[in-house]
């Protein structure tokens, strides 16, 4: 007798009797996938260019990637928002960033519907659609789509991964991570890497790894479920790290330096069809000086930190090749439905010289050539957290203008491949429909034959924004279905619409031209100037890459499209206008628990995130450690919050209370105290009093004056002439009794656990001094 099933919500249809003799059994029916149903898999490249891959004209080997192309189709009229975190929302709900809340990345959300970093459930992601049709959905590698304050063990964990409709997750919560010291987290708890480093450490083949054990371990129990995997690599965001080797495969190629490489790519996607015969290539950008102009160091730093850039994505491809062979090995291949995106163009976070240390950017830090140069040899390894500079990110959006951040088709214009072998019989071919990362979700649904629900746990969905792209796999000719897209980013503005694109650049076309630096700020006087005199107008039609501006010609069809924005800002919830760039960082925004003035940690637990850690920058503040110390002294970490982009750490090298501060990895200080640490319990602490005026636009938190004490006794003073004006990175953290992750500062290797014992650790923010709250704080700790 064969098993009988019945729907949730229908009629028992067995029998009940009074013993189960004379009763018949039925059970609820599962969930299945339709049979034959496709899997689904979406490869997220981080700040990845148009004429950064290989199939798209660019010099760097991109074998696996090209190959999923020469199998399928790729697009040259996909556009994203020009970020990380507001693109990955569109692709996973189907509706334009603002109505997702993400007009910025988590950390720079603001007090608006538009803007708060609250994704809606409202707003359904592609995962809890699937599993509600019988997919295993699976997340790997960069998350960055719940709200900063909301990623520590407090939660809540609704818009984390597996509150999102993913039944796994592994890979980091932040908008970037160290690749070989990863923050990294497993379904709903933080993990150590497995290995490290020195073993051969690399976050890439990690998440592979990880990647194909999740579809193993459901593909050998049910093979005919079908899953969606949401991939999301750390590259090719900075830091650019990758063994030395794949670096120097590229030696000596980026010699000839970025507008050769501009020349050599623009040629090659001509060749390739990628673009049209009659694109036009964007003029120099006025802030990237011209190679020639360069000293030898500068250009010899500047072709290196390519090589690095080159080698890290040929590494990246080799490890998306091992997935792409995994499911060829186990017979998944062809009816698995592959996209492969950038989150936006190419990045220009290196700043104009390029960095070793990402964090400048965020803190408005200048660079250093002498310390770059000084790192060459090392760029790529754990060291440094370096990025390349603006020349190679231009270079990298051939043929169009300007990057990531700015609404240029450089900022939005990004590589976009389908395969689907089972069902998309065109091989190699260019798709040149209108797209957007919003119609990556309703495409998936009508290839697979799926409704969008009205409701998901009981919440009423809104509509999705996006169309789908599904009449394009088989005719080249299919007509444009989304024909209007607006787009702001950092007040950054544009409009596409019925192949006519206008842009509102802010600061302005260039820094150069403008005058203005990334982050000025936009009032509504300079709102109004720049809708009566800031809008450029190009038809893309017959000028693919925006260099011919029909403003003036044009006028009454830029006004109508200036009209056309209000409208979809309207719409969208794009309002109001926050052109502040790094400056957001340092908004105050809720948190899970009260603010406090006393925060008390404990060693063996989770790392708190910086965003739901106490704020410490430019304020007075001190911490305290009870601990005991073992006969004959220990040595370690009992403080810290960090990594080695910048932080500080509280920790005990050959005995001696330490106190170390890492200013964005440009300056290194340190107070000791000179006698050991005597053994038995103590309460040992710093305390950080400023001493003047912070300055952030030039990247200078307030100096101060660090005294340690041991129970309350002075031992030590030093001067911190600058500290971190806004950021300690997007996945530092606090950790007591061990410094994970990268070392926070250059003289121990993490984690640097303390070999004594640590019982507890207090922030105090109050500014109460260390001397005169011992017995206060003795008091607190023995309450906890």
């Amino acid at each position: 007798m064969s098993l009988q099933e019945y729907r949730s919500g229908t009629a028992f249809p067995g029998v009940i009797g009074r013993t189960a003799d004379v009763s018949t059994p039925a059970w609820p029916e599962p969930i299945r996938a339709r049979h034959g149903a496709p899997n689904v898999l979406f490869v997220v490249l981080d700040d990845t260019g148009f004429g950064q891959l290989g199939c798209y004209g660019s010099p760097i080997r991109t074998p696996h990637l090209d190959a999923i192309a020469a199998e399928g189709l790729r697009y040259n009229n996909m556009h994203t928002t020009a970020l990380c975190s507001p693109s990955r929302s569109c692709m996973l709900t189907g509706r334009n960033h603002h109505s997702n809340g993400l007009a910025c990345i988590t950390e720079g959300s603001m007090g608006y519907p538009g803007s708060n970093g609250y994704i809606p459930f409202a707003n359904g992601f592609l995962s809890e659609i699937l599993l509600q049709h019988g997919y295993n959905t699976y997340a790997v590698g960069k998350w960055h789509l719940t709200p900063a304050e909301q990623t520590s063990a407090a939660g809540p964990y609704d818009r984390w991964p597996l509150g999102r409709g993913f039944e796994r997750f592994y890979g980091f919560m932040g908008g970037d991570t160290h690749q070989y010291y990863p923050e990294l987290t497993r379904d709903n708890g933080q993990v150590e890497p497995e290995t490290t480093p020195e073993q051969g450490y690399h976050l890439t083949p990690d998440l592979v790894q990880k990647a194909k054990a999740m579809i193993a371990d459901a593909k050998q129990v049910a093979p005919n479920k079908p899953f969606f995997q949401y991939f999301c690599t750390g590259a090719m965001h900075a830091p650019h790290h990758v063994p030395k080797e794949w670096a120097d495969r590229y030696a000596g190629q980026f010699d000839q330096g970025w507008e050769a490489y501009r020349q050599q790519t623009f040629s090659r996607q001509k060749q390739l069809g990628i673009i049209p015969a009659n694109a036009i290539l964007s003029p120099p950008d006025p802030d990237v000086p011209d190679w020639s102009s360069l000293s030898a160091d500068e250009r010899r730093l500047y072709a290196r930190m390519m090589e690095v850039f080159a080698g890290f994505l040929e590494h990246t491809d080799h490890y998306i090749g091992e997935l792409i062979a995994f499911l060829k090995q186990i017979g998944e291949y062809e009816n698995t439905l592959i996209m492969v995106i950038s989150d936006n163009g190419a990045s220009s976070e290196g700043g104009p010289t390029g960095s070793v240390n990402e964090g400048k950017f965020f803190n408005n830090v200048p660079e250093n050539l002498e310390q770059n140069l000084a790192a060459i040899d090392d760029l790529g390894g754990p060291r440094f957290f370096n990025h390349y500079p603006w020349g190679w990110t231009h270079a990298g959006n051939t043929p169009f203008r300007r990057w990531k951040r700015e609404t240029y088709r450089g900022g939005t214009s990004d590589p976009f491949i389908v395969s689907w072998p089972q069902r998309i019989a065109a091989r190699g071919e260019i798709r040149t429909q209108y797209a957007h990362a919003i119609d990556m979700v309703p495409t998936v649904l009508e290839a697979l034959g799926i409704e969008a629900p009205a409701a998901i746990r009981g919440v009423t969905q809104s509509p999705i924004e996006g169309v789908s792209l599904c009449p394009s796999f088989d005719d080249a000719a299919a007509p444009d279905r989304h024909r209007t897209q607006y787009f702001e980013m950092f007040g950054h503005r544009a409009l596409y619409h019925d192949g006519w694109r206008a842009v509102c650049p802010w600061p302005g076309s260039s820094f150069v031209a403008s005058g203005r630096r990334f982050g000025d700020p936009i009032t509504d006087d300079i709102l109004t100037e720049l809708d009566a005199h800031g809008w450029e107008l190009y038809n893309l039609n017959d000028d693919f890459a925006e260099t011919t501006n029909l403003a003036v010609q044009e006028r009454d069809r830029l006004i109508a499209m200036i009209s056309l924005w209000y409208v979809e800002a309207g719409r969208y919830n794009v309002l109001p206008i926050d052109s502040r760039g790094t400056q957001r960082f340092a908004e105050e925004r809720p948190q899970i628990a009260a603010d406090r003035q006393r925060y008390v940690y404990y060693p063996g637990t989770q790392m708190v995130p910086t965003n739901a850690a106490p704020r410490v920058l430019n304020r007075p503040h001190s911490i305290s450690v009870e601990l005991e110390v073992p006969e004959g002294s220990a040595d370690g970490v009992l403080f810290s919050m960090g990594g080695n982009d910048g932080g500080f750490a509280l920790y005990v090298q050959n005995g001696q209370l330490t106190y170390g501060y890492n200013y964005v990895a440009d300056t290194y200080f340190y107070v000791r105290c000179g006698e050991p640490l005597p053994s038995g319990h103590h309460i040992v602490s710093m305390e950080f009093i400023p001493t003047g005026p912070a300055d952030l636009a030039r990247g200078r938190g307030t100096p101060a004056t660090v005294t340690l004490f041991v129970d309350g006794q002075p031992m030590a003073e030093g001067k911190l002439p600058v500290t971190i004006p806004l950021s300690l990175g997007l996945a530092a953290g606090v950790a007591v009794g061990a410094d994970p992750g990268s070392p926070t500062m250059p003289d121990y290797q993490p984690p640097f656990a303390y070999g004594g014992s640590v019982k507890r650790a207090l922030v105090d923010v109050s500014g109460a001094p260390v001397a005169d709250q011992l017995e206060r704080m003795r008091e607190i700790l023995a309450r906890q």
